[in-house]
């Protein structure tokens, strides 16, 4: 291994090491409790080591925030032979193991109400946009097949199946689950019961936010609700 390489490596190395421990102190004592310095104490370096790797609090965030979505994974790679209700349950779901396989993560991008938004970074977080995009695409082909009424709206199906699996995630992380209630089982009726409710054309109060990867505004999901 070259001179390069190594220093690449380590450099690589010890960012790592910043976001990790920037990870696990934002989620434990809230990411406005937490400094520079507290993150440098951390790893064992200086402040001024840990800017020479991020201009601000923020950029680690933003950075932790863009690992998480891509966690999150990519809606497209669910079964595509499946029926309209299949993958949209298969989707949803994903969120739901989401928040179960990476709960610090899934903390500071959906929980947290003091971390920034994500919207002042845009450019970089436009494939969480074209994410949404194609979850209001799948309802639009299960509208298309029959699946649900022409008269449903795409945008708030999506909103409300993200909404009704967010509340139990963030219910089971926080504990506040009766005793032997099961998350995964309440997580899959969320899904159940409302997309039964949606075939049934019941009709919806709310209006939905339309997606527009062209807008540079808040993207929904991370504390961008």
């Amino acid at each position: 291994m070259g001179i390069k390489e190594r220093q690449e490596r380590d450099r690589e190395a010890v960012r790592r090491a910043i976001l990790d421990a920037a990870r696990d102190l934002f989620t434990t004592e809230g990411y406005r409790n937490v400094s520079i310095r507290k993150i440098a104490e951390r790893i064992e370096y200086s402040p001024a080591a840990i800017y020479s790797y991020f201009p601000s609090k923020d950029d680690i965030f933003f950075a932790l925030a863009e690992e998480g979505f891509r966690l999150l994974g990519d809606p497209t790679t669910c079964t595509q032979t499946a029926g309209p209700l299949e993958r949209i349950r298969a989707i949803f779901w994903r969120l739901y193991r989401f928040s179960r396989e990476h709960p610090q993560y899934f903390a500071l991008m959906f929980v947290d109400r003091s971390v920034p938004r994500i919207g002042r970074e845009y450019e970089r977080f436009a494939f969480v946009l074209e994410t949404k995009r194609h979850l209001v695409a799948e309802i639009e082909r299960g509208i298309e097949a029959g699946v649900f009424p022409a008269t449903l709206n795409p945008a708030v199906a999506v909103r409300l199946l993200t909404v009704g699996l967010l509340g139990v995630a963030v219910l089971s992380l926080s504990e506040r689950l009766a005793p032997g209630e099961d998350p995964e089982c309440l997580a899959s009726d969320v899904i159940a019961t409302t997309l039964a409710g949606l075939q049934t054309g019941v009709a919806l109060k709310s209006t939905g936010v339309a997606v527009d990867c062209g807008a540079k505004e808040p993207i929904t999901g991370e504390r961008a609700s």
